[in-house]
């Protein structure tokens, strides 16, 4: 038997999946997946969180608890999802939107199900003591990213690294001390996208251009200082300079 309690229930239930499919259009392009990562969930779950009882057995209720966890993650007021007809914004300050808080983590902080670690990639100086470096990943430096993050972008985790930025030679889309996230699986360059690259040793972000002869155009955000670079493939091997990626992802700190 069905009370009255029970269709409250079933209408506010309603309300919410509809507000979060909206939410998904006017937020995430529609697609599940980069709701489920913002949200922290998996794409199974917000499927079934989207999908009504008619359409598929393994419907979910979007509940008090998670529905004020999506008003908290995406800044949203409170008991905003349960509102009918409401266009689903963030608060807006100024030309800023809220989006929510930070979620703090250190190194002692266990991995989520759905997320990995991705080592850095460091210069280490050779015990010759001559100067020389060569390119290793780190054995302490680590970042976390979320799988579906990865797989949005098509990388693999086995393939993910990460690098620091140095100089100014990139400014001012990657200042100094920026990070960014390199597919090793991606090493054949298309022109115009940024690659990291290991010069002798040397870590390098820059914008490539493939060149006559298979070789390489490097281009720098910050021409002025650092003009054009080009290489032969007979250069590149004599100058040890090796492709190690495509950047997918970069992160920067002011």
């Amino acid at each position: 038997m069905v009370t009255v309690m029970d269709d409250l229930r079933m209408e506010i239930s309603d309300i919410r999946r509809e507000n979060l499919r909206t939410l998904m259009k006017q937020r995430f392009d529609g697609r599940q997946a980069r709701l489920a990562d913002a949200l922290g969930k998996s794409a199974n779950y917000i499927s079934r969180c989207l999908s009504t009882a008619q359409s598929s057995a393994g419907s979910k209720n979007i509940g008090e608890d998670f529905a004020r966890e999506i008003e908290q993650k995406l800044g949203l007021e409170r008991y905003q999802l349960d509102q009918k007809d409401m266009q689903l914004v963030a608060k807006v300050e100024g030309n800023a939107e809220y989006f929510g808080e930070f979620s703090v983590w250190d190194d002692d902080t266990p991995l989520d199900d759905d997320e990995v670690y991705v080592p850095f990639l460091k210069e280490v100086e050779l015990s010759a003591g001559n100067g020389k470096t060569v390119v290793e990943p780190s054995n302490k430096q680590k970042l976390r990213f979320g799988k579906m993050t990865l797989r949005r972008q098509n990388v693999q985790p086995s393939e993910a690294v990460c690098v620091s930025v140095s100089g100014n030679s990139m400014e001012p889309v990657l200042p100094h001390g920026s990070t960014v996230g390199v597919d090793q699986g991606c090493t054949t360059v298309t022109d115009g996208k940024m690659y990291a690259l290991n010069h002798g040793g040397q870590l390098r972000v820059k914008t490539l251009y493939r060149a006559p002869g298979g070789g390489i155009r490097m281009r720098s955000y910050n021409i002025e200082e650092h003009p054009d670079e080009v290489y032969t493939a007979e250069e590149m091997l004599q100058k040890d300079i090796i492709v190690i990626g495509k950047v997918f992802w970069y992160s920067v700190l002011l």
